[in-house]
């Protein structure tokens, strides 16, 4: 009976350390970990973006991710193939390729940089332009700059189960100097891996939310990743889903692979 209860004992202690950790878990730590993890950032990914219409129709677009932290800036470089050259698209509709460079600076000093098939220079995107979706409503050029842990507020809203991870609350705002089209970012972060799996966009203009859901979180080379993250618009049907099916966390990038005169090489 003795072995029983301290078994039952230890098994109750096990169920509750995660909740335990939640409960106890640093703000300043917290997000001092999200950061690290954008600073250490040097992946490389491949996969699918896939708007989901409200009819329910879909649309796939071949997606090709890298990214890198360098001293005081994150770039990112994408490239994303319409689905009409995957034949998925509708007769009639242009066939290109777009590339775009994202340079993140905590700070506010962020960029976002364009161009399409037949293009003969990029385009620096406008500020205004951020929030305009990469194909569907859902997902933003912004979105891709993860910018929230590096503003100027940080709060905890305290703990809350979403699925089967007990969370952290963290209410990003941002300061002043900040260019950013949300007035605040609230994220569900699980603490044991210091791991964000849902997120709340709040836009300053328009009040709408974004809902990003983390799904298929593995650990792999040493660094945690989703496999698929979800996009949608509160209250509205549709969705965008961004499917990373292959790539390497530990991708050695160097400048040269986020040289801007490759914007124009198709």
């Amino acid at each position: 009976m003795t072995r029983i209860m301290k078994a039952l004992r230890a098994a109750g202690i096990a169920a509750l350390a995660p909740l335990l950790c939640a409960q106890t878990v640093n703000l300043k730590d917290l997000v001092a970990s999200m950061r690290k993890r954008i600073e250490t950032a040097d992946f490389r990914a491949t996969g699918h973006l896939v708007w989901v219409q409200p009819s329910g129709a879909r649309l796939s677009y071949p997606i090709t991710i890298k990214a890198h932290w360098f001293p005081g800036v994150l770039r990112e470089w994408i490239e994303i193939t319409d689905a009409s050259k995957a034949g998925n698209g509708t007769a009639g509709s242009a066939h290109r390729v777009s590339h775009l460079l994202l340079e993140m600076r905590p700070g506010g000093q962020s960029s976002v940089t364009i161009a399409h098939t037949g293009d003969k220079s990029a385009t620096a995107l406008t500020f205004e332009r951020w929030r305009d979706g990469l194909f569907g409503p859902e997902f933003g050029y912004e979105d891709l700059l993860e910018q929230q842990f590096f503003w100027a507020g940080q709060a905890s809203e305290g703990n809350a189960k979403f699925g089967a991870r007990d969370c952290v609350i963290v209410k990003s705002t941002p300061g002043p100097a900040d260019r950013t089209h949300y007035a605040q970012v609230k994220t569900w972060l699980d603490p044991s891996i210091a791991f964000p799996v849902y997120v709340e966009k709040t836009e300053n203009r328009t009040g709408l939310v974004k809902e990003f859901t983390y799904y298929g979180i593995r650990h792999e080379e040493g660094v945690w990743s989703a496999h698929q993250i979800e996009v949608k618009i509160h209250g509205q049907s549709g969705s965008t889903l961004l499917i990373l099916d292959r790539g390497s966390a530990k991708a050695n990038l160097t400048l040269a692979d986020f040289n801007p005169a490759l914007l124009t090489k198709f």
